[in-house]
């Protein structure tokens, strides 16, 4: 059976001042260290490339931090940039507030905690897992069906949709507690694949010097 891997991309650091949950909202883009984490991790897949790596597809959520993170890597490996609304950030409905902390202590937001197994104040893990799943599959079957054994895509996309799909991937619960998550800013889950059967799941940080001074707000 062809052997493929899908490496999920999370995009580097945000330019948020005012620390806001920014979920979906256009116009947050990166900060200076977010540019310099989406070097890094161009850097890091053209080394891959160098060491013998078939790397033919880059997709990108259609939020600015995504495109801005996948720039530098289409750059490197002179690839296009395929836009897929289906790895976008999580939907929720606290987007748009700050200090987070505080605001769950108003009770007209207790309603929206009703039920974190869900969860109830966003959009339900089981959707992003399947969304995700949905784009990982076509655009793997797509390069495979292009370039054939070996094709690995880079899909750049949003920490709490790449947690869920790797938890699903390993057969653990998707509820979780958010501090917890193996998702830094520019880290790498990559997904193997031996035809359509999940051979293993493998995470990498192109730029862990760089995650000490990051501001690391969910997006979701």
């Amino acid at each position: 059976m062809p052997v493929s891997t899908v490496h999920l991309l999370r995009h580097g650091e945000v330019l948020n001042p005012d620390r806001v949950l920014y979920g979906r909202i256009p116009g947050f883009g990166l900060s200076e260290l977010g540019f310099q984490m989406a070097d890094r991790a161009g850097e890091y897949f053209a080394k891959r490339q160098t060491e013998g790596a078939n790397v033919v597809r880059l997709v990108a959520s259609p939020l600015i931090r995504a495109q801005q993170t996948a720039q530098p890597t289409a750059q490197a490996l002179d690839l296009p940039i395929i836009t897929d609304e289906r790895v976008i950030e999580a939907g929720n409905r606290f987007e748009g507030l700050a200090q987070m902390k505080s605001q769950l202590k108003n009770p007209r937001y207790w309603p929206l905690l009703r039920n974190p197994l869900r969860p109830s104040w966003g959009e339900p893990y089981v959707e992003q897992v399947a969304r995700m799943r949905l784009a990982m599959d076509e655009q793997r079957h797509a390069a495979l069906a292009e370039h054939g054994d070996g094709a690995e895509i880079i899909i750049v996309s949003h920490q709490l949709p790449i947690w869920v799909t790797r938890r699903d991937a390993e057969g653990k619960r998707l509820f979780h507690d958010p501090r917890a998550r193996e998702c830094t800013l520019t880290s790498i889950t990559s997904f193997e694949f031996d035809g359509d059967e999940l051979r293993s799941v493998n995470y990498t940080e192109p730029s862990p010097d760089l995650l000490a001074g990051a501001a690391n707000i969910p997006g979701a």
